[in-house]
């Protein structure tokens, strides 16, 4: 009854994002680096639309769009030293200023 009533909570671009989310981050689509994902006929356009334009607005993803309607995502495995540095810069971000 309580995952009915989250469900309900969600909006459709929530749900979308969640949908997403899990396509992307699959022991799968991690070891091949990408995700082939589709849109439901539940899943509304204008969400479709948004939630694909902020893919291909994100940098280090490659995003196809497939003849049938279905987007391919895919990415390059990031390198260990950029794995590093990116994690130095989230730990100086996150200092505090005093």
């Amino acid at each position: 009854m309580a995952k009915q009533a989250q469900r309900e909570l969600l909006t459709p671009i929530d749900r979308l994002a969640i949908r997403i989310s899990n396509m992307i981050n699959s022991p799968q689509a991690q070891h091949r680096r990408s995700a082939l994902i589709h849109r439901l006929d539940t899943d509304p356009e204008e969400v479709w639309d948004e939630l694909v334009g902020l893919l291909v607005d994100t940098d280090g993803l490659t995003v196809v769009f497939q003849d049938d309607g279905d987007v391919l995502v895919s990415w390059e495995k990031q390198e260990e030293n950029e794995s590093a540095e990116a994690a130095e810069d989230l730990a100086e971000e996150a200092e505090a200023p005093f």
